[in-house]
């Protein structure tokens, strides 16, 4: 793990900074900036790209991760990362064809129930193929073990551009028409910076050969790409279908609560990156003892951090809408619900990872596809009856079953679970601190008491689980801040 580890603090530190701007952005600069109805329209344009990425991706992001190391000459691996750049173009191209030739009917059909959506339609294409690409240029550089940079564009670079350019808008430069025009620039801007990057760590002979087994390569692409898809929507379906059912400025209360509950998975986020390839590269060499090693720390190490999250963002949730515009608590419930989801997510470690880098990924398209189509069902009958709060119990309720279907099939056919009889004292231990803290307040001002409390409540969490030993990698860590402070 100390690779993973390594990397994944300084990982960390990026998305927990990237977190804290984009903190800034969605519960101050937007919600003050723009109006609701541009803050929803935002939303809506950026998680319907992220819904059509997928698709223009063509799978190649996993592609490379899953293959790169299994080859063992540079010839090979120069016409597989070759190929890579072309294979997205067989999706790209016609939809980008198509799309313009019904382009009338497509926004048509969009804005329906939110006008607004009609005249920047195209901007979810745009976004779509910007971010595609940077996925790909992003897991060429993983799979050479740098994924620093890159996560830092991921996680920060389209935050400080949508900070600064909120800023404009406040002191007039721009308006809020220009901002999303400047914005969708930004994700090029991005994808061409990462392309450098990459080109920089790796740069092959570029071929128009195909690698031996590129058919085996086109069929795990194929399968991938429905999965990934099918992943999106899990992810974005909500803040697609709540302005097709409501105004669009649900979309953006919803969006800030979401935000809020998914601060807690920033340390997946970061660990990912590097625990993705090296999980590949293991199931490659057939090494079931790191795979297994792999699993149950990432899962406890997961759910150790992301559990004080959780108890920091539930705990002070409440002094936390006082900060914001009133409108925006009404996303509190949503809050709970999403943070549950995603803890329990981030409690099955590479679990993922696992599964799709090895050669029983073609449970993914069945899984993602059923996944998929449940929150669909869930989200269209739960959103009429409870608005908001009914897509965030559709997600909760899809994740608490579906995640517990992969760990049994882990479980199945690599006989190794994530969990251990730490998992369970952990859990004992986030139950008590929830129940002994939610009643507890200070009367002070709501930062003041966020500061309090959350001093409090990290300082008796990371007690409590240091002394039992939860994670001997977070103890490690703990030794070496104190004795370096000694």
């Amino acid at each position: 793990m100390g690779i993973v580890l390594n990397q994944s603090f300084k990982n960390t530190v990026i998305t927990f900074a990237a977190f804290g701007i984009g903190g800034v952005n969605a519960l101050f600069l937007y919600t003050n900036f723009l109006t609701d109805e541009y803050y929803g329209l935002v939303t809506y344009l950026l998680s319907t790209a992220n819904l059509l990425m997928p698709l223009t991706a063509f799978g190649v992001q996993y592609s490379i991760v899953k293959f790169f190391s299994s080859y063992t000459s540079k010839l090979e691996r120069d016409k597989f990362l070759s190929a890579s750049l072309l294979f997205p173009l067989l999706i790209a191209l016609p939809f980008g064809f198509f799309g313009t030739i019904f382009y009338e009917q497509i926004s048509n059909y969009l804005s329906l129930e939110n006008a607004i959506i009609k005249d920047f339609t195209w901007v979810i294409y745009l976004v779509a193929i910007a971010t595609a690409y940077f996925e790909i240029f992003y897991a060429w550089a993983k799979v050479q073990m740098q994924s620093v940079f890159g996560n830092i564009l991921k996680e920060m670079f389209s935050r400080i551009t949508a900070m600064i350019l909120l800023i404009l808008v406040f002191l007039k430069v721009i308006d809020q028409v220009e901002f999303i025009y400047y914005l969708t620039g930004a994700y090029f801007l991005r994808a061409l910076v990462m392309l450098l990057y990459a080109l920089k760590l790796y740069t092959p002979v570029f071929t128009f050969s195909l690698p031996e087994n590129y058919k085996e390569v086109f069929k795990y692409a194929s399968f991938i790409i429905l999965a990934g898809s099918a992943g999106a929507i899990l992810l974005d379906i909500d803040k697609f279908m709540i302005p097709q059912k409501e105004a669009i400025a649900y979309a953006a209360y919803y969006s800030v609560g979401v935000y809020i509950a998914s601060l807690l998975e920033a340390p997946g986020r970061a660990m990912a990156q590097i625990v993705q390839p090296i999980t590949a590269k293991a199931l490659n060499e057939n090494n079931k003892a790191e795979i297994e090693k792999l699993y149950k720390s990432t899962s406890i190490n997961l759910l150790l951090i992301c559990g004080l999250f959780f108890l920091l963002i539930n705990l002070n949730i409440d002094q936390l809408y006082l900060l914001i515009d009133d409108k925006y608590s009404q996303g509190v419930w949503v809050v709970l619900m999403i943070s549950i989801a995603k803890l329990y997510t981030m409690s099955i470690g590479n679990n993922g990872d696992i599964i799709s880098n090895s050669k029983y990924y073609k449970i993914l398209l069945p899984y993602s596809v059923a996944m998929a189509l449940a929150v669909i069902i869930l989200n269209n009958w739960l959103i009429s009856l409870y608005k908001m709060n009914g897509a965030a119990m559709s997600t909760l309720l899809v994740l608490l079953v579906f995640n517990t279907i992969k760990i049994g099939y882990v479980k199945k056919k690599f006989n190794i679970l994530p969990y251990t009889t730490k998992t369970i004292y952990l859990l004992v231990v986030l139950g008590c601190l929830y129940g002994l803290f939610f009643f507890w307040s200070f009367p002070f001002h709501p930062i003041v008491n966020i500061g309090l409390k959350g001093l409090l409540i990290t300082f008796c969490y990371m007690a409590i689980v240091y002394k039992l030993n939860i994670s001997s990698d977070i103890n490690t860590i703990i030794d070496k801040i104190t004795k370096s402070n000694q």
